[in-house]
């Protein structure tokens, strides 16, 4: 077990963030909630599976919906509602610790993220829970299907969603993961573009062996990284880029960016102008939530399920969709996909095909050579 402080957590969530690829909410804001917990006297305890008893009970909350701003069309619409202050993950955790009748054990975060990480952290100080040292997608993912639970056939269900009006729902049953996004992704819509979900509910000894384990010490490393790098005011995209043995895929400047909130996911695409050893060149990444897929000069570049990740070099962090701006210089690197998703299954439920496009997974070190 290990007692986790306030700069450690904040170390996790910058490595969330950059294996976020664009999305898995604000690190700010996810720091935010870290440290409300501690002037609360919470704790934050991370362990492994195999500090955990086999018939514990565990759980994975989080926020789903759009990552686009509120505009004031939207505000009008939700006007007269009453809403809480409770972070939505933790009205979902409590909502099925309350069905399910047993006090869990601790909580999985859904993906990586510098948000959803954060919302996983909190909910399990606020209950005195422990934060287990995995996930099931190693970075962020844009739907309820991108899950190595999926992978390896466990049922998503129960659900619990909670919005901040108040709503709760349970799903006690739900026909496949893909029906589970749709209904949950209906009730973000219809709540803001976000909720509060709790799922897979199980014992330990069914989860171990369906998650990434390691996956939060994966992100601090990370974290450690880019902090060092941001103290020293060196680029930390290349720092992260040669430390984790990734890739340097593009630098330049963004020259234009698109976006809209599309049943409830942020679709966007950026365009970024060569520089440097780039000079000549564009790039172009397409987003739904996270990135999912790049191109050079009009060639397809990298794809999911291996990560695309944005560095804005004006600011030294990493960039969160749809926050562009036109003129700003970023850098992007690429890391590869844990293995789970490289299988043929990760790759049905999580390759290029699966968005739509008509082409197939090539890894990125067929086209890349690593720092």
């Amino acid at each position: 077990m290990i007692e986790l402080s306030m700069q450690d957590i904040k170390e996790i969530l910058y490595g969330c963030t950059i294996l976020g690829t664009g999305g898995g909410g604000s690190p700010e804001k996810g720091i935010r909630l870290i440290e409300e917990a501690f002037k609360l006297g919470k704790r934050f305890r991370m362990v492994d599976f195999s500090e955990v008893p086999d018939d514990a009970w565990i759980a994975t909350p989080y926020v789903c919906g759009s990552i686009s701003p509120t505009t004031p069309e939207l505000e009008a619409r939700y006007a007269g509602l009453p809403e809480l202050n409770d972070p939505l993950a933790f009205l979902a955790y409590k909502a099925m610790e309350a069905y399910i009748g047993e006090s869990f054990y601790g909580v999985i975060s859904t993906e990586l993220g510098g948000g959803n990480t954060a919302e996983a952290f909190y909910t399990a100080a606020l209950m005195d829970r422990f934060i287990m040292d995995a996930d099931p997608a190693g970075r962020s993912v844009p739907e309820l299907i991108h899950s190595t639970y999926n992978i390896f056939d466990l049922p998503i269900y129960p659900i619990s969603c909670a919005n901040q009006f108040g709503d709760v729902a349970v799903f006690p049953q739900v026909v496949d993961d893909t029906r589970a996004e749709a209904l949950v992704r209906a009730l973000a819509v219809a709540s803001k573009n976000s909720i509060g979900v709790t799922d897979h509910p199980a014992r330990a000894g069914v989860l171990k062996n369906a998650v990434i384990r390691g996956a939060i010490s994966y992100a601090w490393k990370i974290g450690k990284i880019f902090t060092a790098a941001l103290q020293e005011g060196k680029p930390t995209g290349m720092a992260v880029a040669t430390g984790m043995n990734g890739y340097v895929l593009f630098r330049g400047k963004l020259s234009k960016h698109t976006y809209d909130t599309v049943e409830g996911f942020t679709v966007g695409d950026a365009y970024i102008q060569g520089e440097g050893e780039f000079s000549g060149s564009e790039y172009h990444v397409w987003y739904k939530n996270e990135h999912i897929a790049s191109w050079k000069d009009g060639k397809v570049d990298v794809m999911a399920p291996d990560l695309i990740c944005i560095f804005n070099d004006d600011t030294n962090m990493p960039n969160i969709n749809p926050h562009f701006s036109e003129g700003m210089n970023v850098t992007v690197i690429g890391l590869p996909a844990p293995e789970q998703w490289r299988t043929q299954k990760g790759l049905d439920i999580f390759g290029p095909r699966h968005f739509g496009f008509d082409f197939d997974y090539e890894p990125i070190e067929k086209k890349h050579r690593s720092l």
